[in-house]
């Protein structure tokens, strides 16, 4: 089947945007960051199915609505926008597989909780130990790929996936 088209993706964009702001409440605190362990599964849906930059142009949204709403933190862009590139780069050049929603960890952990530790945390004075930022954003990211990637099948095994994302 064809590819989607760019109106039909900026449209699944914008549902992604509206689902990970509605689900933004449900979140806990660890440190001075917020885990938002849905914003783990927005990542992983939108990477598989719409690819790496849409992947992070949504994260990217969801972070400024959140920080915008007052629900947010400045870890929502290093926390959230690694994970999804990653995502939707593994699906898309290295294999085709919905197991990469389990790849989100890696984007948000490595690269996002080390730019976290490294760099944000120190600029607005918020400093914790590497690993702590690692342990804080696996709590988010591990549970919120694993949901993804139950997601994702949930989606192809119903045929949803099928009808709205031409795949």
């Amino acid at each position: 089947m064809d590819a989607p088209s760019v109106s039909l993706r900026v449209g699944l964009a914008a549902v992604f945007i509206a689902l990970g702001v509605v689900l933004a409440p449900f979140h806990f605190p660890v440190g001075p960051t917020k885990c938002y362990p849905f914003q783990h599964m927005v990542n992983a849906l939108v990477g598989i199915f719409l690819g790496p930059w849409y992947a992070a142009a949504v994260a990217t949204a969801i972070g400024v609505i959140r920080n915008m709403l007052g629900v947010g933190t400045i870890f929502a862009f290093p926390g959230g926008i690694p994970g999804g590139v990653v995502v939707g780069i593994v699906h898309r050049y290295v294999r085709r597989t919905d197991y990469a929603a389990l790849a989100e960890p890696l984007g948000t952990v490595v690269i996002g909780a080390t730019l976290s530790a490294l760099a944000v945390g120190p600029m607005i004075g918020r400093t914790m130990s590497l690993l702590a930022f690692w342990v804080a954003f696996s709590v988010s990211s591990i549970p919120g790929s694993v949901l993804g990637f139950l997601v994702v099948k949930v989606l192809r095994r119903t045929g949803v996936a099928d009808r709205i994302f031409l795949r």
